[in-house]
């Protein structure tokens, strides 16, 4: 099945977290859904009452969810995932259901092991910016067939810009665009306290930082442009934003951030616990 730009689907979203309830939103926002047609689930369905409130079908039996839909959207925390299985395995049906992952450091071969042969599994690591439709959502579905994988990305590509690749990379994948989220946040923060510091309130100097920051990425963006040469267009020599910049450096930005993103993705490989080889899940 092929989906269409404004068609409908029936969404089960197993998982109503943070990331769970922004996947909702972004499908909703960009027309890919009614709210109606999105059920989200949760142990706890009554934290689900903001969205209950907006219109989606919010419950704690994850088994009717599955039941109910097309497509199976796994968003629980790693330890959990095994049970979750378990769960719905009776209720995924091959041909029917097209199932996707979020869960971090879960291959797609850890998910094939705890369900019915023949369904079709695919992995994505979307970000929270998805809620505003500006996920970086990275695919993978070695063993999917080329119409699942086609269907994920969609569904992904109605809520930001998508990149197929190799499942080795879902991990590193994890920690560039789903931890990368808190990382660029952060600097957008220290950066606004860098302006109050100078002299700005407090939410002017946010709103300048974060506008700045939109406009930096929008340049490499738009441009395709490596982010060096934009730096070379505002370094004049003995000017301050290249003093600026040295000072950074001299501090260890740079090598702060890559070894925060590789700290991540370490810790991403080892969140789940896999099943002995050669010994199914059930």
């Amino acid at each position: 099945m092929t989906v269409r730009k404004g068609s409908a689907l029936k969404i089960a979203i197993l998982g109503g977290g943070n990331i769970g309830s922004a996947i909702a939103r972004g499908l909703v926002q960009a027309g890919k859904a009614k709210p109606g047609e999105v059920v989200v689930t949760r142990r706890q369905a009554h934290l689900l009452k903001e969205l209950a409130a907006e219109g989606f079908s919010v419950q704690d039996d994850n088994r009717g969810a599955v039941r109910a839909a097309s497509v199976v959207i796994l968003a629980v925390q790693p330890s959990q995932i095994v049970d979750l299985l378990k769960e719905i395995r009776t209720e995924v049906v091959p041909r029917k259901h097209l199932v996707i992952s979020i869960v971090s450091g879960v291959r797609v071969s850890d998910l094939v092991a705890h369900l019915a042969r023949g369904v079709d599994v695919v992995r994505a690591m979307p970000n929270t910016a998805i809620a505003i439709r500006e996920s970086m959502t990275c695919l993978a579905g070695d063993t999917a067939s080329s119409d699942a994988l086609k269907r994920a990305r969609e569904i992904f590509d109605t809520v930001g810009k998508t990149l197929v690749i190799e499942e080795d990379l879902m991990v590193p994948a994890t920690a560039l665009c789903a931890c990368g989220i808190a990382f660029f946040l952060r600097s957008v923060r220290a950066a606004s306290q860098g302006g109050i510091e100078i002299g700005f309130h407090s939410e002017d100097a946010l709103f300048l930082a974060a506008q700045t920051a939109k406009g930096a990425a929008s340049l490499l963006l738009t441009a395709d442009h490596h982010p060096e040469s934009e730096i070379d267009k505002v370094t004049t020599p003995r000017g301050c934003t290249i003093a600026g910049l040295n000072e950074m450096e001299h501090q260890g930005f740079s090598s702060a951030l890559i070894k925060g993103i590789v700290t991540s993705a370490d810790k991403a490989g080892r969140l789940f616990q896999r099943t002995p080889a050669g010994k199914r899940g059930d």
